[in-house]
């Protein structure tokens, strides 16, 4: 008797199919949720690039209807038992319910007739009963905090509950400001309109796993970068000299591939847009993609083209040229890209500026410190000018989270993008003076925003800028310090931000006549500091008085407060005599105080973040 018929139907649908009150679930093979920070912006900058195509502000909200469909790939589900088991598209429908429960809390204080319906999107409920339609059990607390939009403590958690929060933070952070005014409904509707999936659907086990085999082994499609391989070795006429060229490839690419799990695609990318890219496209309707836009575009996988398309902008003409190009410039700057690479991973001596970025998650870092790199550039004068352009980079940070003004793509590319123009191929000493001029023209100081403080959306950033402060005074007295132990999450005892005034409006009522005055107050940056979690825990309630003697166990910016950290304490002494930084012990912590450490956290960053470290490095 022959085996009955494979059956297997695949259909195109939009997100809105897909995904309303449909409940999915992982199976055992299924990876954990993968996707990083590079993955989310280039999403959102590919959605917002088609969906600006045809958007005007004109529009009614029915000709959303009549926009261009954007394809997001394909997902294969096992239907069985009654329940639709996702075999692959894990990553693609974890993200887009990411974004729906992004979308759904920025508009949820918007007018109900601007609010686009997308809950059942993203959850269904039965008998009073709330179940997420990805329905994996290890990560529905974290669902539930994200969509509540509340902070979830990722601590301990599993890798893809951690990526969830982070991805989520990405979302929050990289979405378009210019879509969360008057477009948004208008992109909501888009999105779960217009934007498509395949949805390949099998009936059991055994042809589910054998289509999700298929599709990543046997039957996986030729990557971009296999398309860009295939067309410049086409042009190398020599046989033997093609070989030699195809193993330094796969040389290449097989040490890309061991830093990001990725096919190289992420390094053509940033090279091609570092070297090439000569023109952006501008944010209006109807505008088209330029060459920074086209390289990057369609998930990062439209460099291939352009670079067959623009051959000779990249002086791609004669035989000899491809050769050149895969022998000397594919090998230097992917050896490069490595470089910069592992030192974002890692603090590197010397390169620790780019690890502090990498660290807030700037994801323009890497062109622009591929772009001023030359061929015959010794390896100091290479090291010079990925310090320099880092720590330009770092400044620009700083200030800018000091200064409240947004870290997203779409709000610094362009910016980005003219400097990358403006550093190319600059010599150290050109290149000092152009981010020299460009520090002094910011409009961002750390004296231009003496209010600064915590919020629910800068919370990473100022943590990271407090380990900056902390690890900065310890290692200028002497004291040995990381700034990675501060940031780490992933670690027994992570630290937190602690909150000097406890949150309790009784013990500053002296001072504040309403809580809401007090609650912002407290949440200036000179009123907090890095502890473990667990001292957060044991002293965060208690009245500043009564964990003073416990600060003074702590690091060194919260010794600071005590006044036997200024006895017997020559290297803390000596730093202050030399910084004439305004520290002093607080028996008490009133408003005064906290203005005091206020101006003190200010002056800190001001030294840590000198523009004079241009001139240092030309001098060094």
């Amino acid at each position: 008797m022959s085996a009955p018929p494979i059956s297997i139907h695949g259909k195109e649908k939009n997100v809105n199919a897909i995904l309303k009150d449909t409940k999915y679930t992982v199976d055992y093979y299924q990876r954990e949720y993968e996707w990083e920070t590079n993955h989310i912006v280039d999403l959102l900058e590919d959605l917002e690039s088609k969906f600006y195509l045809h958007y005007d502000e004109g529009h009614a909200r029915e000709d959303v209807q009549n926009y261009s469909h954007y394809f997001l790939g394909d997902i294969v589900i096992c239907r069985k038992g009654g329940n639709s088991f996702l075999i692959d598209g894990q990553q693609r429908l974890t993200t887009l319910t990411l974004l729906l429960i992004y979308l759904n809390n920025l508009q949820k204080d918007r007018p109900d007739e601007e609010k686009v319906a997308v809950h059942s999107l993203i959850f269904s409920e039965l008998f009073g009963k709330k179940s997420f339609n990805l329905d994996i059990d290890d990560r529905k607390k974290c669902m539930e905090a994200l969509f509540s939009n509340q902070q979830f403590d990722a601590t301990n958690q599993d890798d893809s509950v951690k990526n969830l929060v982070a991805r989520y933070d990405d979302i929050q952070t990289n979405f378009p400001d210019a879509l969360k005014d008057k477009a948004l409904p208008y992109f909501i509707d888009w999105l779960i309109q217009n934007v498509d999936l395949v949805e390949i659907t099998a009936y059991n086990d055994d042809d589910a796993y054998t289509i999700f085999e298929t599709m990543n082994d046997r039957g996986k499609k030729l990557s971009p970068t296999g398309m860009l391989k295939g067309f410049l070795l086409s042009n190398i006429n020599d046989n033997e000299q093609k070989t030699l060229l195809n193993n330094l490839w796969r040389n290449q690419l097989s040490e890309l591939m061991k830093i990001q799990n990725e096919d190289g695609s992420d390094f053509f990318k940033t090279w091609l847009r570092a070297k090439y890219a000569d023109s952006i496209k501008e944010h209006k309707k109807g505008a088209l993609p330029q060459d920074w836009d086209k390289i990057g575009g369609e998930r990062s996988g439209g460099f291939h083209r352009w670079v067959r398309d623009e051959r000779g902008k990249i002086g791609l003409t004669k035989d000899e040229d491809f050769q050149e190009f895969l022998e000397k410039k594919f090998k230097f700057f992917s050896d490069q890209y490595m470089r910069i690479r592992l030192a974002s991973l890692m603090q590197t001596e010397e390169l620790e500026a780019v690890y502090y970025n990498a660290s807030n998650n700037f994801t323009l870092q890497e062109p622009l410190l591929l772009a001023p790199l030359q061929i015959g550039d010794s390896q100091e004068t290479l090291f010079k000018k990925i310090r320099l352009v880092a720590g330009f980079i770092d400044i620009f940070i700083a200030r800018r989270i000091w200064n409240q003004r947004t870290l997203g793509y779409s709000s610094i590319v362009s910016s980005m993008f003219n400097l990358l123009r403006d550093v190319r191929d600059k010599t150290v000493e050109e290149l000092v003076a152009t981010l020299k001029k460009k520090t002094d023209e910011m409009e961002e100081t750390f004296k231009s925003n003496p209010g600064f403080g915590l919020t629910q959306p800068n919370q990473r950033y100022v943590h990271h800028l407090l380990a900056r402060i902390t690890c900065h005074i310890e290692k200028q007295s002497g004291v040995q310090s990381s700034y990675e132990q501060y940031i780490a999450s992933d670690v027994a005892k992570p630290f937190q931000i602690e909150h000097i005034w406890a949150d309790n409006w009784d013990y500053h009522k002296d001072e504040f006549t309403n809580e809401y005055d007090f609650s912002e107050y407290r949440n200036g940056i000179g009123g907090l500091l890095l502890v473990p979690k667990s001292f957060n825990q044991s002293f965060g309630g208690r009245k500043y008085e009564d964990k003073l003697d416990a600060y003074f166990g702590q690091n060194l910016l919260a010794k600071s407060l005590h006044p036997r950290c200024y006895e017997m304490n020559p290297s803390f002494m000596n730093y202050i005599s030399q910084s004439k930084l305004p520290f002093k012990s607080h028996a008490q912590f009133k408003k005064k105080d906290l203005d005091e450490r206020q101006q003190l956290y200010s002056l800190i960053c001001e030294e840590i973040w000198n523009p004079e470290r241009f001139e240092t490095e030309l001098k060094s």
